[in-house]
């Protein structure tokens, strides 16, 4: 022993000791390393407010306070550190949960939370950042990260610039997609080349035109600009449904196949999408960056449906909400989080549908200047329950108003376009269930306390639609008597509207009206309605294979011997015209109001593909036979600027405007005509010139000149029209 070196005495001593013998459960416990815990338990939240360090404490309190709602944040300081830096903090922070599910659900319920009006929370997983720096994704040296070329578009909407006031529309045709400008006497104008191979389905126009877009195998592509040039792309493998909000900040798409992560890190690194996202086959995506916001899975009642609803996801009037329906509950989300609203569904057993009111609805009371939004949804009847249809105020979920119904076998709800009214169309039946009728429900919310109107009927109503900015309505019914030979004619076009209220003393201080018919059609094959953009005409329409016809209505037509002086009712129904259409598929309005065009599609059969199109009272003004066509889509147009003042100076003028379009129209179609107006006009700027020179000399002479006053009217006296061999 006194011979051996130090390092010999060492490993004789550890020869003879067995670590077997030796007890370590002290120091196991004290340091074992718990199963749920790792960098999946953390998550690092950017977008915090920079605050001094003598306001970190409370910072971490409020911010903790926070987390707590969607998990547990460890106790102690290893719960949430902010660094510092130079006194201040730095802006962001770590968060470490106790197990790796809480950390999941604070990404999913907090990220893009808005603290205040400053500052919004961005959360992501550690092990995300981890993840992709392993991968060699981020550089050890900072680089600027190169900014994408800006891109003049040009002007959006600079269709809305065309001084005689035209519209455009797209037609698609075998493969093939063109955009031209209506003209009422001539052929369209292309506004673009026609495009070959523009998409592999179908193409579709932004709900205010600014954008139109083509579906891919690929994804989506948006076209905009004066030429329609190439805007953005959106990936989205197999997509086959896509529909917007209303005021076109997003797009909502859908497709058969699930989102996959591809393999390869280059590929991730363009990839939209995120892990979170894998398995999901409905994104909704931000237009102005190409991004998507959210995605989700189809819910498990609508997996493997061989028609499914459309569209899954319905928004608020102004884009500032959007809510899906799922087995017994809403899913109400805020935009832009897209976080769920008070983070909880909205639980409403055996819904069955939902609608938002299409415009800011006024309620009777203290009123926000804005208005409120309001969303109406209804539940069948149970063995213990009535079937309901109830209003919802958004943001607070407060129920404002709930009907109940008896004996109700299907509900439609149609919202008023300026959401004064909903009216509830509920198919009811017998209690033997053998004979089927209809009631209509109206819900007029500008009144005190909500009231509800029914009208009861005794057909079964098939098509409903209100008059815009009104209160009158038009209705297709049929009486249910067993007979089902649908070659018979028995539907009835119903035109009606609210009762005149009496003026005078013995008045009704109420505001409630009954609904009058006040003109009805009987034994018609007609299924459509379709309302001109500003009411007054509708045309009610058969769309069946071998059988279409358009009938083209006057609802306020002014009888020139005032017949009708003591109507209750303020409408008197007019037919203008009708027309056959065998192939008839569908029918559009323009935005304007002045045409309407009528469709046959190959998607539907092969018989007269092509369109007609008609003026608003009914005359055809083009007749187009076109191999393979497909559809026919009107470019809509944004809201009018013009208020009230604006609008009633047009009317008074109208005659004016008027003429000066029908001289534009004349020059188009004749070039004789012309040149006839543009002589005349240079003749008259000649006239004016040499006698504004002499009645200047006048003035002169002498001190007292006499006004005159010209009037000048162009009258084309003959036209004829040779045809030469």
């Amino acid at each position: 022993m006194a011979n051996m070196t130090e390092e010999e005495y060492i490993r004789d001593l550890e020869s003879q000791i067995t670590l077997d013998d030796v007890d370590f459960t002290d120091l196991e416990a004290k340091y074992q390393v718990s199963a749920d815990f790792g960098l999946d338990n953390y998550v690092v939240v950017d977008g915090a407010p920079v605050a001094p360090e003598s306001k970190v404490p409370i910072l971490t309190k409020v911010l903790k306070k926070l987390f707590n709602t969607v998990g547990e944040v460890v106790e102690g300081d290893d719960g949430i550190y902010m660094p510092l830096e130079n006194g201040m903090s730095k802006g962001y922070l770590f968060v470490q949960f106790k197990t790796a599910q809480m950390a999941e659900a604070a990404i999913k319920q907090l990220n893009g939370k808005k603290l205040d009006q400053k500052h919004r929370l961005l959360v992501n997983k550690l092990s995300d950042i981890e993840r992709y720096g392993a991968e060699g994704n981020i550089s050890e040296t900072f680089e600027e990260p190169q900014v994408e070329e800006y891109k003049d578009l040009g002007y959006l909407r600079s269709w809305l610039q065309d001084e005689s006031g035209r519209d455009q529309f797209a037609e698609h045709f075998s493969e093939t997609v063109g955009v031209f400008w209506n003209k009422k006497k001539n052929d369209p104008e292309p506004a673009i080349e026609p495009r070959k191979g523009f998409t592999s389905t179908y193409a579709k126009f932004s709900p205010k035109g600014s954008f139109l877009f083509s579906i891919h195998p690929q994804g989506i592509q948006s076209w905009g600009g004066a030429g329609f040039q190439s805007v953005k792309k959106f990936i989205h493998n197999q997509v086959r449904l896509i529909d917007f909000s209303p005021n076109e900040r997003y797009m909502v798409s859908l497709s058969p196949v699930p989102i996959s992560l591809p393999d390869s890190p280059q590929e991730q690194a363009i990839f939209p999408f995120g892990a979170e996202s894998n398995g999901h086959k409905l994104v909704i995506w931000d237009l102005i960056t190409g991004e998507p916001v959210r995605t989700f899975a189809l819910p498990p009642h609508l997996e493997g449906q061989k028609e499914m609803p459309w569209p899954l996801v319905k928004w608020s009037h102004d884009d500032k909400y959007c809510a899906r329906q799922g087995p017994g509950a809403l899913a109400i989300y805020e935009t832009p989080s897209f976080q769920l609203l008070d983070k909880k569904l909205v639980k409403v057993d055996d819904i069955v549908d939902f609608e938002w009111a299409p415009a800011a609805v006024h309620l009777a009371g203290p009123r926000k200047e804005e208005g409120e939004h309001i969303l109406s949804y209804w539940t069948p009847e149970s063995t213990n329950q009535t079937a309901r249809v109830s209003l919802m105020q958004i943001p607070t979920r407060k129920v404002i108003r709930t009907i109940n119904l008896f004996q109700v076998s299907d509900c439609k709800m149609h919202w008023q376009d300026e959401g004064n009214f909903l009216c509830v169309k509920v198919d009811r039946h017998t209690k033997s269930k053998k004979t089927f009728f209809s009631n209509l429900e109206f819900f007029k919310l500008s009144e005190k306390d909500i009231p509800v109107e029914k009208l009861e009927l005794k057909d079964v109503v098939y098509n409903f639609a209100w008059e815009p900015r009104s209160e009158r309505f038009v209705t297709i019914s049929r009486m249910d008597d067993g007979n089902l030979n649908a070659s018979i004619p028995k539907n009835v076009i119903s035109f009606y509207g609210p009762e005149i209220q009496q003026k005078g003393k013995n008045a009704n201080a109420s505001t409630s009206s009954n609904y009058t018919c006040f003109s009805r059609v009987t034994d018609k094959h007609s299924n459509t309605i379709a309302w001109a953009p500003k009411g007054r005409y509708v045309v009610v329409a058969t769309i069946a294979k071998n059988n279409g016809e358009l009938e083209f209505y006057d609802t306020s037509y002014e009888d020139d011997n005032k017949t009708n002086t003591n109507k209750k009712v303020d409408g008197n129904v007019k037919l203008m015209r009708a027309e056959k259409f065998a192939g008839m598929t569908s029918l559009a309005w323009d935005p304007s109001g002045r045409f309407v065009a009528a469709w046959s599609s190959i998607w539907m059969h092969t018989m007269e593909n092509g369109y007609k199109l008609f003026e608003f009272t009914g005359t055809m003004l083009r007749d187009e036979s076109i191999d393979q066509f497909k559809e026919f889509l009107w470019r809509p147009r944004p809201a009018s600027l013009l208020n009230a003042a604006d609008r009633k100076k047009v009317r008074k003028n109208l005659r004016e405007y008027s003429a000066q379009f029908d001289e534009a129209d004349a020059m188009e179609a004749d070039a004789a005509t012309r040149e006839a107006i543009l002589l005349r006009r240079s003749q008259l700027e000649e006239w004016r010139s040499y006698r504004s020179k002499y009645a200047n000399n006048g003035e002169e002479k002498n001190e007292v000149q006499a006004e005159l006053i010209e009037e000048i009217k162009e009258v084309i006296i003959e036209e004829k029209e040779e045809v030469v061999e």
